[in-house]
């Protein structure tokens, strides 16, 4: 059938505006969202980031910075991978192996880690402060980064090279002694000369912090607190060889060896492992959140397209009557998807490209993504955009004109005349069915837990607003039915708005539904993070039961825990070291790994509940050592595991390990999920200093010395605020969803009261003042928002409810002044968008 616009398509667009305008917004919106989406999902794909510290090294060997999970499919093993939370790291000895292969000048095994300076004379020193924070280097690393020596000679064992900033911060010259800390103990070294960092060096700052030092390279592995291995392995290329030839050699003389040889812009992530977090964010909110965004946006659109054509249904009857064939009738519809579809696509596809830009500008403001990461805009959004917009408008149209096209055309006429009572059987029954769906979904979210729970949520939301869609003109005539016994004293502008709605069901139930569309999504991605945080804050709050909290940037020293214990007054003192490792979690019938905070303890698990109060359920923290951890109950509940059994995860480095749970708590939403032995952790993390000192009695002020001091409430606010990433992209979601189907909602409601316009006259001719128009219009306004909060609302609840059960073990928080806010948005914008429209038109004829 041939498709190309036609009389009655062209006729249709230049003489009826309004109904075009309105489906060409729609799609227009449905397009920016596919595209920013789009574009999102593809800049995470190719995300990259060119190599700084290994810029004039064309080869690098590095370990793999993914820990993969193999799940069987039917069409085979499917590998699916998991960013490292620390730093996985390659056998030292084969910048040997590396350095014997044909066309290489050299090999370097390269060592990043933090140091703590003191001053050259004995005196304490801050550790974490701008003078005492260095970034510690192997000498080696000068042949690919450009250090040179400005005074004295390179490092031997027990010497150090710093440069010109350390050096000033320690008081030091050539042949001083200065006092540094490192993960094998604090030591006294020789300061052997002083350099210049290079570009490789001042292109990256370290854990430490801006300052440099440069230790010999036999010691460096220890000294980083990782002996006998290293970070990558820096191949140098002698003249005349490129990269890939030396890269296919080092290959060859590498393999068995399981590390990854790496060229070009592939050797910037061994460097900036925040790449590999950007990738999977941006992932997560082009991908997962798109696909949903998507589904909204066809969704909302194909609505409006089938709202466009369904008003119509009296042109199509006299269209039929006057002799058009149905085969003309189909061809009119789709050749107005034709001529509407394809421009709106376009339109909608540049502020795409703009709120895409404008949203990964943010997550880089916040650290989510690297500076160095770029925006990648192709065709592809484009496409996706403009086709996905056409098929949903030609989708939507041929559906709502089946009926119309097919019917005889007396039948036709008497249809368009009178709206019909009854949805159809089988809309009434995709309908129910969905509503069951969803009940069972709800049913199995709030018997789960975590993932699993989150998951189902996310069906029960989408299959009960795919219910009041398809039985809205049913759900419609039930509120207009308790709307009139409401209003029976509102006088006749109430009384006539009640009418209209129990009359004009499909009417009422097209502007409803987009306004549940908004309440639900918003309030299901808000309400989500208010209930996690108002837990997770109330959780940290009672946790921390110590009088005063010491962080400090560059982590503490080592024996903060010993010099706060002699403070006067002080009657426990804890440094924690935390962490995160890779929990392995079922959800959604898919094994996935789950990144958890955990903390280290060096004393014995007792005494952390002189400091903090993890609220255990079972078990002991005294049993806290070598094998044996203690977990959150969710945690837990997530892993199928329980007190006594093992609990499989991976180190920070990716190394796998199985403890056992000696213990179950209550508070790993506020507090690490996870619990165990400091000694565990040490050679597997990328900082062996601890991070957070908890003391309970004495003054802060002899604490200050050791780093920066606050008391539990000023450390949950912190740590709230570290939170706020989550809390912004949950916003984000919140504000693209229910912005677009607000816009969605006001669209509709313009196109009906522009539709009305011969009625809202014909009230005029039978003796309704203007007033009154208006006053039944803003009655049906407050009906339309009234009954899109309600529901929007219950779906929204009945998502939360399992969903937050699962994940916290609590029911949804719902700020009141918040909710207050969406409904308050809602009925204003509901109005001004009935009210607005009906005081042009009746000004425009004069009424």
């Amino acid at each position: 059938m041939s498709v190309r616009p036609n009389g009655l398509a062209r006729a249709a667009v230049r003489f009826r505006p309004a109904s075009f305008v309105g489906t060409f917004v729609a799609l227009m919106m449905s397009a920016l969202v596919v595209a920013a989406c789009g574009v999102l999902l593809e800049t995470g794909i190719r995300a990259s980031v060119p190599a700084q510290r290994y810029a004039d090294a064309p080869v690098v060997v590095a370990a793999d910075q993914s820990a993969r999970v193999v799940a069987d499919t039917v069409d085979g093993p499917e590998v699916t991978e998991f960013p490292l939370p620390g730093k996985a790291r390659v056998d030292e000895g084969l910048a040997a192996k590396a350095a014997g292969v044909p066309g290489a000048a050299a090999a370097v095994a390269d060592h990043t880690f933090p140091v703590h300076g003191f001053p050259a004379h004995g005196g304490d020193g801050t550790p974490g402060s701008a003078a005492g924070a260095l970034t510690g280097h192997g000498w080696g690393s000068h042949a690919f980064t450009g250090a040179t020596l400005s005074r004295g000679t390179a490092p031997r064992a027990g010497e150090v090279v710093l440069d010109a900033g350390a050096a000033r911060a320690a008081r030091a010259g050539v042949g001083d002694t200065v006092t540094l800390e490192t993960a094998d103990g604090r030591a006294a070294f020789r300061v052997s000369g002083l350099a210049g960092a290079g570009a490789g060096d001042a292109a990256r700052e370290g854990a430490g912090g801006g300052a440099t030092a440069w230790f010999a390279d036999a010691e460096a592995s220890v000294l980083a607190g990782h002996p006998g291995e290293a970070d990558a392995v820096a191949v140098l290329a002698r003249e005349g060889v490129g990269p890939d030839a030396l890269a296919a050699a080092v290959g060859k003389a590498l393999a068995g060896s399981g590390a990854q040889v790496l060229t070009g812009d592939d050797r910037g992530e061994v460097e900036d492992h925040g790449l590999a977090y950007a990738k999977e964010t941006l992932l997560a909110v082009g991908g997962s959140f798109g696909g949903i965004a998507t589904l909204v946006a066809v969704f909302t659109a194909a609505g409006t397209v089938a709202l466009s054509v369904g008003r119509r249904t009296r042109e199509f009857a006299l269209l039929r009557a006057v002799g058009a064939t149905p085969r003309q009738i189909r061809r009119a519809v789709a050749a107005e998807a034709l001529l509407v579809a394809p421009p709106a696509g376009l339109l909608g596809f540049l502020p795409g490209v703009g709120l895409a830009h404008w949203w990964f500008g943010q997550m880089q403001d916040r650290g989510a993504v690297p500076e160095a990461v770029g925006v990648h805009v192709s065709v592809f959004p484009l496409l996706a955009a403009v086709g996905l917009g056409l098929l949903t408008a030609l989708g939507a149209g041929w559906a709502a004109g089946r009926r119309p096209a097919r019917t005889k055309p007396g039948q036709a006429l008497a249809e368009a005349s009178v709206e019909r009572l009854r949805p159809g059987a089988v809309r009434s029954a995709l309908g129910l069915a969905a509503a069951c769906g969803g009940s069972v979904l709800a049913g199995v979210a709030a018997s789960a837990a975590g993932a699993d729970a989150a998951n189902a949520s996310l069906g029960v939301v989408m299959l009960f607003m795919l219910a009041v869609a398809l039985l809205g003109p049913v759900l419609a005539r039930l509120v207009a039915a308790l709307f009139a016994l409401l209003l029976r004293g509102g006088g006749a502008s109430a009384s006539l708005a009640a009418a209209n709605s129990r009359t004009n069901a499909r009417r009422l139930a097209s502007a409803i539904t987009p306004v549940v569309l908004a309440m639900a999504f918003a309030s299901t991605l808000v309400f989500m993070h208010t209930s996690e945080s108002h837990v997770a804050s109330q959780q940290l709050r009672d946790g921390i039961t110590a009088d005063h909290v010491v962080t400090a940037p560059a982590g503490l020293p080592a024996d903060a825990a010993e010099r706060a214990a002699r403070v006067p007054g002080v009657d426990a003192a804890m440094a924690l070291l935390d962490t995160q490792v890779l929990v392995p979690v079922r959800g959604g019938g898919e094994t996935s790994l789950q990144a958890t905070a955990v903390q280290g303890v060096s004393a014995p698990g007792g005494r952390l509940a002189r400091v903090q109060d993890l609220d255990v359920r079972e078990g002991s923290l005294d049993r806290v050592g070598p094998g044996r951890v203690a977990v959150d109950r969710t945690l837990a509940t997530a892993t199928r595991t329980g007190l006594g059994d093992r609990l499989p995860l991976r180190l920070p480095d990716g190394t796998e390990a199985a403890p056992k749970i000696v213990a179950v708590y209550g508070r790993g939403l506020g507090l690490p999920a996870v619990t165990m032995d400091r000694a565990s952790l040490e050679g597997h993390v990328t900082s062996a200093f601890d991070d957070t000192l908890l003391v309970s009695g004495g003054d802060a002020g002899p604490l200050g010395a050791l780093g920066e001091v606050t008391d539990a409430s000023g450390y949950a606010r912190a740590q709230n605020a570290d939170r706020a990433f989550g809390a912004w992209a949950n916003f984000m979601m919140a504000a693209v969803l229910g912005g677009f189907a607000a816009v969605a909602a006001v669209n509709t409601l313009v196109m009906t009261v522009l539709d009305r316009r011969r009625e809202l006259e014909t009230l005029r001719l039978v003796g309704a003042t203007r007033r009154q128009v208006l006053r039944m219009l803003g009655w049906e306004s407050l009906l339309v928002s009234a009954a899109g909060v309600f529901l929007g609302t219950a779906v929204a609840l009945v998502t939360l409810t399992p969903m937050m059960r699962g994940l916290t073990g609590e029911s949804p928080y719902v700020p009141p002044l918040l909710y207050t806010a969406f409904a308050a948005t809602t009925a204003i914008l509901t109005l001004a968008a009935a009210t607005l429209p009906a005081r042009a038109a009746l000004r425009t004829r004069g009424s």
